[in-house]
């Protein structure tokens, strides 16, 4: 059985890490993070790696510990890379302007959509019908796309909408006559 969770997490050049208590602190050239790890791991800064160990063999601590292995990885990713989300807008008339700190998304609807921009979030439009979201924080990129693209779906008929850049979308055959 894989166990993600037993290999340490090395830290790179630039970046430095502090562990105090549960609280893994994480910074680089792109920002400062944090973790704050739950109670049933262990987890420690040791020959510049972050290790990572259960407390004890329960099925909560072994499962919180891959998870939080893989969160503390995300940190030191976050901080010297960052992460970028793509999305592709497919239909006419759809479009996604920056309109100041806000999105302006037209989708079809009556009415155009503000999407405001969460802070430590960039958003880019480098065509009407793409849309490149960036941040150091994984969980908040993935989720402002997520937000985005729950306005209009991809549906399977036509293809129209909002969706990830290389999402397929199993396309239905319409009805006949």
């Amino acid at each position: 059985m894989s166990r993600v969770g037993k290999k340490p997490v090395p830290v790179p050049s630039g970046v430095t890490a502090t562990v105090t208590g549960q609280t893994v602190k994480m910074k680089g050239s792109k920002g400062e993070l944090e973790f704050v790890v739950p109670s049933q791991v262990i987890v420690a800064f040791e020959d510049g790696a972050v290790t990572v160990q259960p407390k004890d063999q329960s099925k909560v601590a072994r499962s919180l510990w891959g998870t939080s292995r893989a969160r503390v990885a995300n940190l030191v990713e976050g901080v010297s890379k960052g992460f970028e989300k793509k999305l592709e807008i497919t239909g006419v008339g759809y479009r996604a302007a920056m309109a100041g700190k806000a999105l302006k998304l037209s989708l079809g609807y009556s009415h155009d959509i503000e999407y405001e921009i969460p802070a430590g979030i960039t958003i880019v439009t480098p065509k009407p019908t793409e849309i490149t979201i960036t941040g150091i924080d994984r969980q908040k990129v993935g989720q402002v796309a997520a937000e985005i693209r729950d306005y209009r779906g991809p549906e399977p008929y036509k293809g129209k909408g909002v969706k990830y850049a290389g999402e397929f979308i199993f396309r239905k055959e319409g009805k006949k006559k």
